[in-house]
Order: C-alpha cells, then sequence, then structure tokens
C-alpha cells in the first residue's frame, strides 16, 4: 500500500488507531483507547487542539506533515514512547504543559478536584499558602495557582528537570508571580513559609512487583517518580508526619496513591484520611484535615519535626 493513500487528518487518525490496536499498545498517559491516543498525537503533530470539531477530519494534509506523522506514528510503536513525551507537551485541567523524559507525564485524577476548588472540604476565601509536593513539569502547582488566584503557590521538588520545567509553565501561564518553584525533599524546603492551607502531593506509590510488570511505556519516565519500595509507601511514610507539622490545623492534605490504597490502610490504620469518589475515572486520592492528621500521628509527628528542623 502506498501512504499516498492517507489524505486527510481522519485518514491518519484512523491508521495510526488501527496500527496501535494491532501492536498492543499500553494507554495510560492521557487516553485509554486507540483512536483517542491517534487523534492526540496527530492533531498535536498537526498543531491542532485535542478538540478540534469533526467537520476539520476531512481537511487534507500536505506531503511534509504526512512524513513527520507517519514518523511519529512509527515511534510510538517501535520506541513505545508515550504520546506527550513525543509531542513535548501534556494536558492537564485543559491547560498545555511543556514536558519530556525528566518529569512525569501529567494525568492524576486531582485535575477533577482543582477544577471543583476541592469543594465540599475548602473554603477557597481561606486559602493563602499552597504546596504541591513534587511538581514535576509544575501541572498541578499552575492549575492550583489558577483555581485560586490569590494564593501563593510552592512548588517542591528535587529533581533538576522539575525544576527547570516548572518555573517555565508557570511562566507560559502567567503565574510565576505567585508560583514559587524550590528545590526540596518532599515537604522539608518549606522552612519558614508559614502554615499550609492546602498541600496537594502525588508522590511515588508504585510498589516493587508493580514496577517489574510496567508497560514500556512507563520506562520512558523518571524511575524516582515511580518507584516507591517494597509496599509502595515508603515516600508517604515520610510525608505524613511533614505534612503534619505544615499544615494549618483547619488546612487540607490531598494525595494520592493510585493502586497503593489497600496498601496506605494497612500502613497507617491509625490515619483516618476518607478517600474520594472520583467522577472521571482514577482511583486511590484521599484527604485529611490538618488536625485530625496531628491528631493521628501525634508525638511522632512533632518528634520528627524536631528531627527535620
Amino acid at each position: 500500500m502506498s501512504h499516498h493513500t492517507l489524505q486527510t487528518i481522519g485518514d491518519h487518525i484512523r491508521y495510526a488507531a488501527s496500527r496501535f490496536e494491532a501492536a498492543g499498545l499500553h494507554y495510560g498517559h492521557g487516553t485509554d483507547n486507540a483512536i483517542d491516543e491517534a487523534a492526540a498525537l496527530v492533531l498535536g503533530i498537526l498543531h491542532m487542539p485535542p478538540d478540534l470539531a469533526a467537520g476539520w477530519f476531512t481537511c487534507r494534509v500536505t506531503d511534509d506533515e504526512r512524513e513527520t506523522l507517519l514518523a511519529a506514528i512509527a515511534e510510538r510503536i517501535d520506541k513505545r514512547r508515550p504520546v506527550p513525551y513525543i509531542l513535548g507537551e501534556g494536558w492537564f485541567c485543559g491547560l498545555s504543559f511543556e514536558v519530556d523524559e525528566s518529569v512525569l507525564i501529567p494525568r492524576s485524577p486531582i485535575a477533577e478536584l482543582i477544577e471543583q476548588g476541592f469543594s465540599p472540604w475548602i473554603d477557597p476565601a481561606r486559602v493563602e499558602r499552597i504546596a504541591d509536593v513534587g511538581t514535576g513539569c509544575g501541572c498541578i502547582a499552575v492549575a492550583c495557582a489558577l483555581a485560586f488566584p490569590q494564593a501563593e503557590v510552592f512548588a517542591l521538588d528535587n529533581a533538576a528537570g522539575a525544576l527547570a520545567h516548572a518555573p517555565h509553565n508557570a511562566r507560559r501561564h502567567g503565574v510565576s508571580g505567585r508560583v514559587r518553584v524550590q528545590r526540596s525533599d518532599l515537604l522539608e524546603g518549606l522552612g519558614q513559609a508559614g502554615a499550609m492551607d492546602l498541600i496537594v502531593a502525588n508522590p511515588p506509590y508504585v510498589d516493587t512487583r508493580a514496577m517489574t510488570t510496567l508497560p514500556p511505556e512507563y520506562r520512558h519516565e523518571p524511575r524516582e517518580a515511580l518507584a516507591a519500595g517494597p509496599d509502595g509507601m515508603d515516600v508517604v511514610r515520610r510525608l505524613l508526619p511533614q505534612a503534619a507539622r505544615c499544615l494549618a490545623p483547619a488546612g487540607w492534605l490531598v494525595c494520592e496513591v493510585g493502586h497503593g490504597m489497600a496498601a496506605f490502610e494497612a500502613a497507617f490504620p491509625e490515619v483516618p484520611v476518607t478517600w474520594v469518589d472520583l467522577e472521571r475515572g482514577g482511583e486511590g486520592v484521599f484527604v485529611i484535615q490538618g488536625e485530625a492528621l496531628q491528631s493521628a500521628l501525634g508525638a511522632d509527628a512533632a518528634m520528627v519535626g524536631d528531627g527535620v528542623a
């Protein structure tokens, strides 16, 4: 078959979807099926919006565009490279973020909570300080800054890739004045920033066993942003006491542990979290108020705090 029989945007989306299905690709970086994955790649390469009206799908592509599209489709299949890395762009809360292999691809279900202003837990008028732990490309920090226009957001990470991408993405969305990107091991870099009204965390939570069975697409992402020890809770174990110390009593911790819900409950039976009912899919996001976390961890939190200060 000559590839010249592929003429329109729609032709290329259909062709890519068929190739993706035949290759048995894994979809987990923004889509969950071959057709949406193909549309994301084709429209991204053509610099078209991801929600392009279907009427445009009959438009023809140029010969140069066709060559670029076929190369990208081949790369997605042969290297199992996720679409956002091929495009250099991921989407979160309807916003575009520049990404590469040095940062995790945005996909947290926390997006839907940000869009709802963390209702019903949070009174937006009372949110002055937000910390985003492990900010990566800065997607949660930037989306929070836009959702809470009066708040100061501390975007914390200790990875060089994140410290390069997050300030850039904050500038792109016009919030660099309120998003303070800081090198920090979890919350330790906050220092004297004052009590947080909201801490949002999407820490590594993949356990050792799951790491060995991850689809190849995930091997392109920074391992340290995924792997978290035998039960996947190594990072959360360090995070909870720090969060107890940094949260205002009326503030909230919002944390994603994904498939690690049972592991979390086994590791922290005394911590009374509320699991959020996610409407758009995803799992393992919990919320807990500062006061409840402080009282559950008791002397431990204070002790760990003294050790770190």
